[in-house]
């Protein structure tokens, strides 16, 4: 991982110390819809439900992936934002591991 580029949006930090790490300075929607036209490959989002917000609501998610643990909390914040239309999603593969983990993959419908 410290060898892969990593893009962080982020409206506080100035300087990334972590390898390979470049700043989305401005808008992270426009910054990341920059990216996508690039040819640098896939765009993952970890750990930003913010950010995860912000790209649903531009359009900017091409394939979601939910990993289902066996494992109930008791709360949470919601996964998607608010929406006036429903988002649809088509179910792509599903994989399950022998841990209980189940991973599903959707694509925009």
């Amino acid at each position: 991982m410290n060898a892969m580029p990593k893009h962080v949006a982020s409206s506080t930090l100035k300087d990334l110390d972590w390898n390979n790490s470049h700043l989305i300075e401005g808008d992270a929607a426009e910054g990341v819809a920059a990216l996508k036209q690039a040819d640098g490959g896939d765009l993952l989002v970890a750990g930003s439900r913010t950010l995860v917000h912000t790209l649903i609501e531009h359009d900017h998610v091409d394939e979601y992936r939910l990993m289902v643990f066996p494992v109930v909390l008791g709360s949470s914040r919601r996964l998607y934002p608010e929406r006036q239309e429903k988002l649809v999603l088509k179910l792509v593969d599903t994989m399950s591991f022998d841990s209980g983990v189940v991973v599903q993959t959707y694509h925009p419908a």
